[in-house]
């Protein structure tokens, strides 16, 4: 796949780099930070070069280079004469916002000296002033919230400025041997019949017939599942709008052979139901 954008973020120090390069994560660009721009040129040639290109690329420079950003306009130069296209991305803010960020985080200014703050913020816009004036996006973020910037970076950056769909992964488990730790929540099914408890059924799992009709046709399981559900076809919209990439919903019973897989199976079915992708692990199946 050929490399159809690259992005080169800069900009001031405390004005919102590190959240435009997550949201780009998110959006399929492949991210490099804090990249001395000497190497810049070599880089995107190896992109374009290697089996695996990447199709969007986007690469953090700014002044935490120190004496290596004084090329950074050369290899603008550099890229424009040798016909490789870019977008330059400029991050700033006013003076007070600035000050305020870094006075909330308590974090040292890349220039930090014996003059304070406010000169090292001083410092720094001059010696961005050139760069600043080729950039072909500016965007303020003085009085932009996190969430504000992450949908901006959506519709300028993004295909149709959409993330791509949330990523929904319904996983089962057996209590007994630990609750997934990357789950965003757990269900609890062990108040479900349990078949292990039934000669016949112990030895099978939640993917055979008779284990999931002797679970499905308790009424609480009924019950439950109508519960479940509705709770799932809330959330996941809201979880959309939030621009959450990636959803981790864990189902746990004591084995994960029996209840956990079928329960877990009927919820990523209905997902596939109401219009988004799932995917099913079954963490413990093949345990004892």
């Amino acid at each position: 796949m050929p490399m159809t954008r690259t992005l080169l973020i800069t900009g001031m120090s405390g004005a919102g780099k590190t959240q435009v390069m997550r949201t780009l994560e998110d959006l399929g660009y492949f991210c490099v930070d804090n990249l001395p721009p000497t190497f810049i040129p070599k880089f995107i040639e190896l992109c374009l070069t290697t089996k695996n290109q990447n199709a969007q690329l986007a690469l953090v420079v700014d002044i935490r280079g120190g004496k290596f950003f004084k090329d950074f306009s050369k290899v603008l130069d550099q890229l424009t004469k040798g016909g490789i296209h870019y977008e330059l991305v400029f991050l700033d803010a006013d003076d007070a916002t600035l000050v305020r960020r870094y006075k909330e985080t308590r974090r040292r200014h890349p220039l930090a000296g014996e003059n304070g703050l406010s000169a090292d913020i001083a410092r720094e816009r001059d010696i961005l002033s050139q760069v600043r004036q080729r950039a072909t996006t500016i965007i303020d973020t003085s009085r932009t919230t996190t969430k504000q910037l992450r949908s901006k970076i959506i519709q300028l950056f993004g295909k149709g400025g959409e993330l791509p769909p949330m990523n929904i992964v319904v996983q089962s488990f057996g209590f007994k041997y630990g609750i997934p730790l990357d789950c965003d929540m757990v269900f609890d099914v062990r108040f479900l019949p349990n078949p292990f408890y039934i000669p016949e059924l112990k030895n099978l799992c939640g993917n055979d017939q008779p284990v999931m009709d002797y679970i499905q046709e308790k009424p609480v399981t009924e019950e439950f599942e109508k519960r479940l559900f509705a709770l799932i076809q809330f959330l996941l919209p809201q979880y959309v709008q939030e621009g959450k990439s990636q959803l981790m919903i864990g189902v746990g019973c004591t084995g994960g052979r029996h209840r956990s897989v079928f329960i877990a199976n009927q919820l990523g079915k209905f997902i596939e139901s109401c219009g988004y992708g799932s995917q099913v692990i079954h963490r413990d199946l093949i345990k004892k």
